[in-house]
């Protein structure tokens, strides 16, 4: 029986040859879902990149979101001052934000938020997929390596059991030519008896 390579099976340690035609299917199958694998890596560890980030802005955000309102207390303490000094408040005011951009509105960082938070967990549920997905590659390869061991040490039965009933049959044959020889030597012999029998009738 052609064989294209051997392998060790992990549960007994036996040295087990495998026809290449028998691995040729599996081989394939196993090198396209380990190629799955990688690239499902791959996408997980860009989700976890991104959640990362996600969580930066996040957190970010809600510092602008607490220094905003730190600002708008101050801006109300200052509206509360006597008026004989509200006009040069006010100025200073008007001076320093003159220069300054408008800062967002309190509704525009919570939509910002909410839509960072529903990315987050988007990016989550692609995480879980994909790991779901990377867990479910490994078990078939998992799978298809058990099922070659399992094929490879059926067919290394079946070889022996084929070579043990031929050598049993050659062995038959062999007494049975071993049998046709005697008899044939005994024919030989019988032949030659007759023939000096016939010889001495002869004269």
């Amino acid at each position: 029986m052609t064989t294209g390579m051997t392998t060790d099976c992990p549960n007994c340690g036996t040295t087990c040859a495998v026809p290449a035609a028998h691995l040729a299917d599996d081989s394939r199958r196993i090198a396209e879902l380990e190629s799955q694998v990688r690239i499902l890596t791959d996408k997980a560890t860009a989700a976890v990149d991104k959640l990362a980030d996600y969580e930066d802005e996040l957190r970010q955000l809600k510092t602008t979101q607490s220094s905003y309102a730190s600002n708008s207390l101050a801006s109300t303490s200052d509206s509360a001052l006597p008026s004989n000094g509200a006009k040069t408040v006010q100025n200073r005011f008007s001076n320093l934000l003159g220069g300054r951009r408008t800062s967002p509105s309190p509704s525009d960082h919570a939509r910002r938020e909410s839509d960072l938070q529903a990315a987050l967990v988007r990016e989550q549920d692609l995480r879980q997929e994909a790991e779901g997905k990377l867990v479910q590659m490994n078990s078939e390869v998992e799978d298809l390596s058990a099922q070659l061991f399992q094929q490879a040490n059926e067919m290394v039965a079946q070889e022996r059991k084929a070579r043990a009933k031929l050598e049993d049959r050659v062995e038959i044959l062999e007494r049975r030519d071993h049998d046709k020889r005697k008899r044939l030597e005994r024919l030989e012999s019988a032949i030659k008896r007759i023939e000096r029998i016939h010889n001495v009738l002869k004269t």
